[in-house]
């Protein structure tokens, strides 16, 4: 058996998700801003004849090892696609809050492509690893390279990467699931309906951090709503954020129960999160920054 490596599995945090209408076949059709945390799970791989995974962290009991992992899916699709891969022995370090809205288990796909990729000294933009990643999950094929960008359509289209700014975080979750295809189904678009809500704002790399935050401003998370009607408590920690005086933005990523602040420094971010992990110890509350 042969130590592969580490790989990193950052939060994915949804800075804009405009829904465009829902699709015939019942899909959604999304236009989205998409950013990484500096944080996240960790998966090791340790080469070797079978495929397992074995998982620890603060968020592993809620974790199964089972047919539907994203780690374990994701290895059987690429094995699927490349004869004879070489594969082993994941281990996961679970840290993210499950059904949170950072796509934590696409992120963790993510990875462990990487790693397989690492191993079998394939690129990650060879097709046959993208393939893997899109018949994973809608998130996974962003999360393969992490790098912020605009993701369209059910995700599996994605713009180039854009070099934007950095941005301090605070991310909240009240230790509540929320379910995307609950949230979908409360929304409650019509087959082959489309939105009439304002088009996604444009973005683009030489964007300064003004810009870059009047833009996020702009756009909106078409599934907070919804999210909400489901999980009242994913309202109480936007009204929190939105309080701090530092606070120059507060939104909801991606499906729940997930929200972000920005702050104008680290230090904002730091001193935000310290006061929120007093006056609310239930609360999952990490500074971090996005880039």
């Amino acid at each position: 058996m042969a130590w592969v490596g580490k790989a990193r599995a950052r939060a994915k945090i949804n800075l804009t998700l405009h829904i465009l209408g829902r699709r015939g076949d019942g899909y959604h059709d999304l236009e989205s801003l998409v950013t990484f945390a500096a944080l996240g799970d960790e998966i090791a791989l340790i080469e070797g004849p079978a495929l397992s995974l074995s998982i620890s962290g603060p968020h592993a009991a809620a974790l199964k090892v089972d047919v539907d992992n994203h780690i374990l899916k994701a290895t059987r699709e690429l094995q699927s696609r490349v004869k004879d891969l070489r594969i082993g022995k994941f281990h996961l370090i679970k840290t993210l809050p499950l059904a949170s809205g950072m796509g934590g288990g696409s992120a963790d796909a993510a990875a462990a492509l990487r790693l397989l990729a690492k191993l079998n000294h394939l690129s990650l933009d060879d097709p046959r690893v993208m393939d893997a990643a899109k018949a994973t999950g809608a998130d996974v094929p962003v999360c393969v390279e992490s790098r912020p960008r605009i993701m369209r359509g059910i995700g599996e289209r994605l713009d180039a990467p854009l070099a934007l700014p950095r941005l301090f975080a605070v991310l909240v979750n009240p230790h509540k699931t929320s379910a995307t295809p609950e949230v979908f189904a409360k929304i409650g678009l019509a087959r082959g309906e489309t939105s009439r809500l304002p088009a996604h704002p444009v973005f683009t790399a030489a964007m300064t951090e003004e810009a870059l935050l009047s833009a996020i401003a702009e756009g909106r998370n078409d599934m907070e709503e919804a999210a909400i009607a489901l999980q009242p408590a994913i309202d109480e920690v936007r009204r929190t954020l939105a309080t701090l005086p530092a606070c120059r933005l507060v939104r909801m990523s991606g499906s729940g129960a997930t929200v972000f602040g920005l702050f104008p420094s680290c230090r904002a971010a730091a001193h935000a999160a310290k006061y929120l992990k007093a006056a609310h110890p239930e609360w999952w509350i990490k500074s971090t920054l996005f880039g």
